[in-house]
């Protein structure tokens, strides 16, 4: 890449941010190489340079801490709300149903933290996986699993961030929705297992779930290489989502959201 390049990139994205020596001069470390480097290896894979350094941005995220939740929340975009783990089922069976019923090829994550919570709804991912170009799944599994017509299991370290998230990401080309939470540590023994809250981002913005399905692809590179690298050629290869969502109707989901928790309380 030339110099003019990366300073104009600098100044129109703000993206890469070096550091500066006292005489002025622009000083890169091996990490804004590296993410230079998957902004090219986008573009060669026919992405815009907007949508290259947006997902050099969800993978510099994720690969300073193993975050679906962080990859998101560091686009400032969605707003957070706490919501308890009864709220989070509706919206995950929502998004479920949904994509079920549309079946159009979905890139399909879902992210349980343990084995337990994963076999509860496991025949529901089947299901998933059977109208999916591909289901994975996330949860302290002993290995990876990749059997045909079933979700491809990849196993996370529970003392990472992931293994306090919860994740439904679903893209696909006519349906794209993502709700990604992380419970905070809480003092003293939880009530009922319903009750248990999480801070929350949900969107149906195509830009957004893309990026949180980036996040995963980087995310499980290094325990599943094969399927990391078969997400990633997924996504380079699908457009985004043609319908996105209206403002209005983001608004009203938000307040019925509300609702649910206010009935809860």
């Amino acid at each position: 890449m030339n110099a003019g390049t990366i300073r104009m990139w600098e100044q129109r994205y703000g993206f890469p941010v070096p550091q500066r020596t006292p005489s002025g001069y622009r000083r890169y470390n091996a990490k804004d190489v590296e993410a230079l480097q998957r902004v090219l290896a986008y573009k060669e894979h026919g992405l815009s340079v907007p949508a290259a350094l947006e997902r050099a941005r969800a993978a510099s995220s994720v690969a300073t801490r193993p975050s679906l939740f962080a990859a998101i929340a560091a686009g400032g975009r969605v707003p957070a709300r706490m919501l308890r783990k009864r709220t989070l089922l509706a919206i995950s069976h929502a998004i479920e149903d949904e994509t079920m019923a549309r079946g159009v090829g979905p890139v399909v994550v879902g992210a349980f933290q343990r084995v337990r919570n994963y076999r509860a709804a496991e025949h529901r991912y089947e299901r998933l996986a059977a109208v999916s170009d591909l289901a994975i799944v996330l949860a302290d599994f002993e290995r990876v699993v990749d059997e045909p017509g079933c979700p491809v299991q990849v196993p996370i370290n529970l003392d990472d961030a992931i293994g306090h998230e919860w994740a439904v990401i679903v893209d696909s080309p006519g349906f794209s929705a993502c709700l990604l939470a992380w419970e905070p540590p809480v003092a003293g023994t939880p009530g009922s297992d319903f009750e248990r809250r999480f801070e929350t981002y949900w969107s149906l913005d195509p830009e957004v779930v893309r990026r949180a399905a980036t996040a995963t692809a980087e995310l499980i590179a290094v325990e599943a290489p094969e399927v990391a690298e078969r997400l990633d050629g997924l996504l380079a290869e699908r457009p985004l989502a043609i319908e996105g969502p209206a403002p209005a109707l983001e608004a009203v989901m938000a307040r019925a959201i509300d609702y649910l928790e206010s009935a809860a309380a």
